[in-house]
């Protein structure tokens, strides 16, 4: 890919994307909502869009309404869903982009209904039911009652329902098996009455691998979609990969004397005398100030020395003697025959790999094939 100079950046391969897609579709044998919120999980969230309803999918879901908007004015057409709580106040702009919105309140409810009634209706819902998620949602006691009311308000436009498990990741639990059942009971009792939404939905990217009970007319993958395992207990088929590169480059290469501290606070002191690269990427692009970070520099694994800092870093390249400023250096993924895969990054910052790739800077240029 063009790098365009940059100092940092994030290599994205689309194609890649588009076959996470394919697959899921051909594992689901259902539509597919494309989850791209939090900027597509630090992708980029129009151009994962894209490419995800290039490949099939039907439906976006975002966390909050200006994300929708956002996809709105990059010109997606496509049905768009707010997964997450949206204000009363921003009904107008929600009926006139055409945006899907998450009700699981009766006061919500009511405002809703108040607010569309201006702008003669047309407000298209989603259902949200909390079958043991313990977060968003109606319980499944009152969920049936709730429905109903909004079932006959004329200027509010059902057409979902679904929950969120809360440990589908861990198929040894039976959790995720009694968070079906309830919704199962509660489909079951609304269709008794005569509703039916179009679409029925309940599985995150865990739940498309672990329960294809619970498929329903819809899935909807996040982390899967990009690549990576919802957990070590849910591995990804070898179809479904990452398509992100972390890259930045060598900005200096300097040979230091013995007993030199490096960096802020003087932690690393060099042993002898040592090669020092820095680098152009800091915690301000989303890079932990932690110990033991590893990058790839010329194929090899090379230590990070010393404090990382806001805008930079320090390698330690005695191991890589033909290094030299301009070069590329990988953060994650892969160089020559070495790999930095997002959960080795995680498991070094005591996190998980949503956070890793998350918390990628919106400043690191974004780089698509």
């Amino acid at each position: 890919m063009n790098s365009n100079g940059y100092s940092a950046w994030l290599e994205i391969d689309l194609s890649r994307i588009r076959e996470n897609v394919k697959e899921i579709l051909r594992i689901s044998q259902t539509e597919v909502m494309a989850i791209v919120k939090a900027n597509g999980y630090g992708h980029g969230a129009i151009e994962i869009a894209q490419a995800s309803i290039e490949a099939g999918a039907t439906w976006l879901g975002v966390a909050r309404l200006e994300e929708a908007i956002a996809l709105r004015r990059a010109g997606l057409n496509c049905h768009i869903l707010v997964l997450g709580y949206t204000s009363p106040d921003r009904i107008a702009d929600a009926v006139n982009h055409n945006i899907c919105l998450t009700i699981y309140d009766v006061s919500i409810g009511e405002a809703y209904a108040e607010q569309a009634s201006k702008f003669g209706g047309g407000l298209r819902l989603h259902i949200k039911v909390d079958t043991g998620m313990g977060r968003l949602g109606i319980s499944p006691d009152t969920a049936q009652s709730f429905i109903e009311s909004i079932a006959c308000q004329p200027q509010l436009n059902i057409e979902g329902i679904f929950t969120h498990f809360a440990r589908a990741d861990e198929p040894q639990v039976l959790t995720t098996s009694l968070q079906i059942e309830k919704f199962d009971e509660l489909i079951g009792n609304l269709k008794k009455v005569g509703i039916a939404p179009r679409y029925i939905h309940a599985s995150n990217s865990a739940a498309i691998l672990n329960y294809p009970g619970a498929h329903f007319d819809l899935v909807r993958p996040g982390i899967a979609l990009y690549g990576y395992a919802p957990s070590p207990e849910t591995p990804l088929p070898e179809a479904i990969k990452p398509g992100l590169t972390w890259k930045t480059r060598l900005t200096s290469v300097r040979t230091f004397p013995a007993g030199h501290g490096i960096s802020y606070g003087h932690v690393y002191f060099t042993r002898k005398a040592e090669r020092i690269g820095s680098i152009a990427i800091g915690y301000a692009d989303g890079y932990r100030r932690v110990d033991g970070n590893i990058a790839l520099v010329n194929g090899k694994r090379v230590p990070v020395v010393g404090r990382v800092c806001m805008d930079q870093c320090m390698l330690q390249l005695d191991d890589v003697p033909d290094a030299q400023v301009g070069d590329e250096v990988v953060l994650m993924g892969r160089q020559g025959d070495e790999f930095i895969s997002a959960e080795e990054i995680a498991e070094r910052w005591s996190t998980f790999n949503y956070e890793v790739i998350c918390g990628l800077s919106a400043r690191l240029p974004r780089v698509y094939e």
